[in-house]
């Protein structure tokens, strides 16, 4: 299957997930999402979904301006290299609005989701390996946000690249630079409507 094949596929996998969903009545958020008290700044599902097959991990999260922002919250989307015990290395944030379309993928500095920073290159390396095949919390979920990785790589792969040539830019050093809590979002892609 060529590239541009794939991202068809996950465009259509995509679509077919939000459709079954709107089709129940449902949607992404609504199957991981408390239907009152949402909490800002928790991680929903209360335990993040982890795959033991690819090493794939992924929560949901909102902040205290969701209301403010055309975004809601968004998803972070781990891989976990050597399985459960070892550090997850973040590939990128996948921000929604309140009905859970897309609205923006970004990257973060290392302070946002601890786990080990790895450069682009090896980061980019580990995005093949997003592939979340679990039933819970919800199938549809773990499909979509899988298909949406694959869509959209190769603006991820562009993203942790900028995400790099940003960091090398400030000319300080990393350690310093990855502690900044005034340094968050470090490249950002903007999804049409």
């Amino acid at each position: 299957m060529s590239m541009n094949e794939a991202k068809e596929r996950a465009a259509q996998e995509m679509a077919y997930c939000n459709a079954i969903l709107a089709k129940s009545n449902s949607g992404i958020l609504h199957k991981i999402l408390p239907a009152h008290g949402l909490v800002t700044w928790k991680h929903y599902p209360e335990k993040d979904v982890y795959d033991p097959v690819s090493g794939a991990q992924w929560y949901y999260h909102c902040h205290d301006n969701a209301e403010l922002d055309a975004e809601h919250g968004h998803f972070h989307c781990f891989v976990r290299p050597d399985g459960k015990d070892s550090e997850p290395c973040h590939l990128i944030a996948v921000g929604v609005d309140a009905h859970g379309r897309l609205k923006r993928l970004f990257t973060v500095n290392q302070w946002v989701v601890g786990g080990k920073w790895y450069d682009a290159e090896t980061t980019n390396q580990y995005l093949e390996r997003f592939n979340v095949e679990l039933a819970d919390p919800d199938f549809l979920v773990n499909r979509w946000l899988t298909a949406v990785l694959s869509r959209y790589s190769d603006e991820i792969i562009r993203l942790n690249i900028e995400r790099d040539a940003y960091l090398a830019s400030l000319k300080r050093p990393a350690l310093d630079i990855m502690a900044d809590r005034t340094i968050e979002i470090l490249s950002t892609f903007e999804i049409a409507s």
